[in-house]
């Protein structure tokens, strides 16, 4: 049962992956376009787009929490990988098991206070205005969700080390 819940939200984890490699290829497309329109006048068309640099920081930013827990399921988070293999198995596991239990706890606070503010610019009726004018909440609603799926991911590791052996994870690591 749990591994078939695991094999499904790494499904989901990778469509999410996949969602911000095309943000990266749609933020691509913006600045080349910007760029162009800038320096090629053609008739009829804006010169430049105003709204690409606010775009394109927008998109880098929703970029990182799409594939951030993608990232940590295959194990391309910072990690340091190099204090655990010196160590005695048993005690290279319980520091991994401490880790995740950090990272877990770490996930469920940041995405409680996430959903506050979330909350607090939707009720104030915050605005972002630049170019663009936007209600502040859409930009931080994606912050509780991927700190979510990023705890879920967190159980989902402490779950396969628990069935591992008792020594320093070989899966989802940087360096093995």
């Amino acid at each position: 049962m749990i591994l078939r819940c695991s094999e499904r939200y790494g499904q989901l984890l990778s469509a999410l992956a996949m969602l911000g490699c095309m943000l990266l290829l749609a933020m691509m497309l913006i600045i080349v376009a910007d760029v162009a329109l800038r320096n090629v006048a053609l008739p009829g068309w804006p010169q430049g787009l105003a709204w690409s640099n606010e775009i394109s920081e927008l998109f880098l930013y929703l970029i990182t929490l799409c594939v951030a827990p993608w990232l940590l399921r295959q194990g391309q988070h910072i990690r340091v990988d190099i204090v655990l293999r010196p160590l005695p198995p048993r005690l290279a596991w319980l520091l991994e098991w401490v880790g995740d239990a950090i990272g877990l706890t770490t996930c469920w606070m940041l995405a409680w206070y996430a959903s506050v503010a979330v909350w607090a610019s939707y009720g104030a009726g915050s605005v972002n205005i630049k170019t663009l004018v936007t209600p502040e909440w859409w930009s931080l609603a994606p912050l509780p969700v991927t700190f979510l799926l990023l705890s879920i991911e967190m159980l989902f590791r402490m779950n396969r080390l628990w069935l591992g052996e008792r020594g320093p994870r070989h899966d989802a690591v940087s360096a093995a």
